[in-house]
């Protein structure tokens, strides 16, 4: 039965696809775009689809381009879009998110943030043909925008088109002869389409690969790199040889990086650290740097609370708990400082100081996050968390609403922003409007937080004359 269901959608899928082309080639892009959204809402692989899909939303945004009211309408219109996209990508929601990202492109293919999310959803949810689509149509609509060429060359890298990908480098160097880094990747993919040249010939034979390597030590080499976690002698020849390349190319982050990945894999936490903070002296302006021994730090502070645990050492463990918590509380203060810009930093530090209840320093952080599209509406949440921590009820309410507002479905974000409307509304004796909250709640969760026992409270209280 599953069998004729899954031909079913193969065939209700193939037929929306035909009817999408028929409608793009007669110019009729709205239906085009619908029907080709539903070919690729039934069948997230049909690669071809969501080809012409891409080419009648950049046809279409074009020949529509808004201005004044309309473009910053359209701009409203993607920013609820990419909140909803984030809620699923929490959530793990990708073919959804997936979907969303379609709608999203549909109404600006082009816009830098769109782009990047869709790509960014379309790799985690397992779907780089998308991915490359997005990338390769966007470059083509902006060739001057050389992040996107950078990103159309990994791509054809990372699906195994070298010649492509070589044909990329090779305009990204014309750009950049001066960048290294893009030489050096240029050559590599170079060696690979030669590679590729003998490869059919050698693919009959046992182990023919290594024969089109002259230096067998590189085949075993590509072999170590290529694995996802390397440890014991695969691990130790990785660290020498980033090691020996941070000798030849001090000032190359990805080589510090490269080398922390693997003491990180093999929990030589310590060694980790000390290779981002090396890095950091080159380059004191990275986030991501910073973030990186951030973790690294958590990891190490976390290795050492459980081999205390294990050695029955609960006291010891329970002191190095709060010194990591100090830890964590001073390093995320002393980044907001330097990178105050950065608006998830004043969102994650805000919900610290909720947590150790310093209301008035969470209300200024969080009050700021919410600024970003991404952080906005969990921000609302927490800060509406502190006004009601401060009996200021009714700036609770007004936050609390405006982020039920900007949630479509009822993912856990809802539920928790519904369940604290309603648990105001119960406060302030407004029994029949908690009562509308919770059971919207109840009814798509029954097992959220004490949503049971409060609603039967609720029920009782509203029967009572």
């Amino acid at each position: 039965m599953a069998e004729v269901k899954s031909d079913l959608t193969a065939q209700q899928a193939q037929n929306f696809y035909k009817k999408g082309v028929a409608a793009f080639e007669r110019g009729n892009l709205d239906i085009a775009i619908d029907l080709l959204m539903q070919c690729v809402t039934l069948s997230p692989g049909f690669s071809l689809a969501r080809k012409f899909l891409r080419a009648a939303q950049i046809t279409k945004f074009k020949r529509e381009r808004k201005v004044g009211f309309a473009e910053k309408l359209q701009e409203f219109r993607t920013m609820f879009i990419r909140m909803k996209i984030a809620t699923l990508q929490k959530s793990g929601s990708l073919e959804a998110a997936l979907i969303e990202c379609e709608k999203l492109l549909s109404v600006n293919p082009l816009h830098p943030l769109n782009v990047e999310l869709a790509v960014e959803i379309a790799e985690a949810s397992g779907h780089a043909d998308a991915a490359l689509f997005t990338v390769e149509s966007a470059y083509e609509n902006n060739p001057d925008d050389l992040k996107l060429l950078r990103r159309v060359a990994e791509f054809y890298l990372k699906l195994g088109d070298y010649t492509k990908a070589r044909d990329a480098y090779s305009k990204l160097n014309a750009f950049l002869p001066n960048d290294q880094l893009i030489f050096k990747q240029l050559k590599d993919v170079e060696a690979r389409v030669t590679m590729a040249a003998g490869w059919e010939e050698a693919s009959g034979k046992k182990d023919g690969y290594r024969d089109l390597i002259a230096n067998k030590e590189q085949a075993n080499k590509l072999d170590m790199q290529n694995k996802s976690v390397q440890t014991g002698s695969d691990a130790d020849f990785l660290i020498e040889e980033a090691k020996q390349r941070i000798a030849a190319e001090p000032n190359n982050l990805n080589f510090y990086r490269a080398l922390a990945r693997v003491y990180l894999q093999n929990k030589r936490f310590e060694e980790a650290v000390a290779t981002l903070e090396d890095a950091r002296k080159i380059n004191a302006a990275d986030p991501e740097l910073d973030r990186g021994i951030t973790q690294a730090k958590i990891s190490l502070f976390e290795a050492k609370i459980d081999a205390l645990k294990a050695a029955g050492k609960t006291a010891e463990a329970a002191d190095m708990e709060g010194d990591m918590n100090q830890f964590v509380f001073d390093d995320l203060s002393a980044r907001v400082q330097r990178y105050p810009n950065d608006l998830k930093l004043r969102f994650e530090l805000g919900c610290l100081y909720f947590k150790y209840e310093y209301f008035d320093e969470a209300i200024g952080q969080l009050q700021l996050a919410q600024r970003s599209p991404k952080e906005r509406v969990e921000a609302l949440y927490y800060l509406a968390k502190c006004f009601a921590k401060k009996g200021q009820r009714d700036m609770a309410v007004m936050q609390l609403e405006t982020a039920n507002d900007q949630l479509a479905i009822m993912d856990d974000l809802k539920k928790k922003v519904m369940f604290e409307l309603g648990v105001l509304a119960e406060e302030s004796g407004d029994y029949e409007k908690a009562f509308s909250f919770y059971k919207d709640v109840y009814g798509a969760d029954i097992g959220f937080e004490d949503i049971g026992v409060r609603m039967e409270r609720i029920y009782k209280l509203r029967q009572t004359p």
